[in-house]
């Protein structure tokens, strides 16, 4: 009758020792995973961390230490983040600051939360009664493109096409933003195309601004105009601008993110500590 118990109490410690063997196995590797975390090398931490669970699936204290350990890394990579993120945001503001002297916001503060930049030669007051292509960009570094038509008698357009002398040329699609209307006599028409909706438009006529570059206005009938010297250089200089308010609009989305990721984290780990 002893003798199975024996047996019993001699598996039963072999399976012990199994477990300590295991257990100080995966130690190893959560204590690297330690070290690697303190020398900030985050990406070699979680490696290590993910080894355990593979190589060591029943170490069970050692795998819920090191989901503890992967918070902390996490978070500590969001931190670092910020940091990084800052850095490029204070270079983009600092290109925005140097350019935006440059350009006259327009924007009604009752019922506008985002302006929009223009060049100054491009502002209403100064095209009145011109057919013109206008650009701008929201705050946000959203860029479009306003094809204005002024004369006797509505062409109806809906699209524009830029030609350059050597007959390479830019279209854009219908208008998805049109509108007429008449202010004694004359017949006014204006129709949007954001940057990336335009047909390539825009970038046309940035890398082909110094040329003598022709713009037909699309509709019922036709009509076509030159795109003068002034007109052309807004393009590119409105352009250049919302590129570093697009940046700038990416880089906080991204804080943004970042931030929110912390503030989780961090929720996690109070609820953690109060376990313990």
């Amino acid at each position: 009758m002893k003798k199975p118990v024996y047996l019993f109490l001699a598996v039963l410690g072999c399976l012990l020792g199994a477990c300590e063997n295991v257990e100080e196995k995966a130690g190893v590797k959560l204590q690297a995973a330690r070290q690697a975390y303190e020398a900030g090398q985050f990406s070699e931490a979680k490696s290590l961390i993910d080894s355990i669970k593979i190589l060591y699936p029943k170490a069970f204290d050692t795998r819920r230490a090191g989901l503890y350990l992967m918070q902390d890394i996490e978070l500590a990579e969001q931190q670092r983040s910020l940091v990084y993120l800052d850095s490029l945001l204070h270079i983009e503001q600092e290109k925005f600051a140097a350019l935006r002297k440059n350009f006259t916001l327009e924007k009604d503060t009752a019922y506008q939360q985002i302006g929009r930049y223009l060049a100054p030669a491009q502002v209403v007051e100064r095209n009145l009664h011109r057919s013109y292509l206008r650009f701008q960009t929201d705050e946000k570094g959203v860029m479009s493109l306003t094809s204005i038509y002024c004369g006797k008698q509505n062409i109806h357009h809906t699209a524009v096409k830029v030609s350059a002398p050597d007959h390479t040329f830019a279209q854009t699609p219908a208008s998805k933003d049109s509108y007429e209307t008449s202010d004694l006599g004359e017949r006014i028409e204006k129709a949007d195309y954001k940057l990336g909706e335009d047909g390539g438009v825009i970038s046309f006529i940035c890398l082909n601004k110094d040329k003598n570059l022709q713009v037909e206005y699309i509709g019922d009938r036709t009509y076509n105009t030159t795109l003068t010297r002034t007109d052309r250089q807004a393009a590119a200089d409105v352009y250049a601008l919302s590129q570093v308010l697009t940046s700038i609009t990416h880089i906080q989305q991204q804080k943004d993110e970042a931030n929110q990721k912390i503030r989780f984290i961090q929720e996690n780990i109070k609820k953690r500590k109060k376990t313990e």
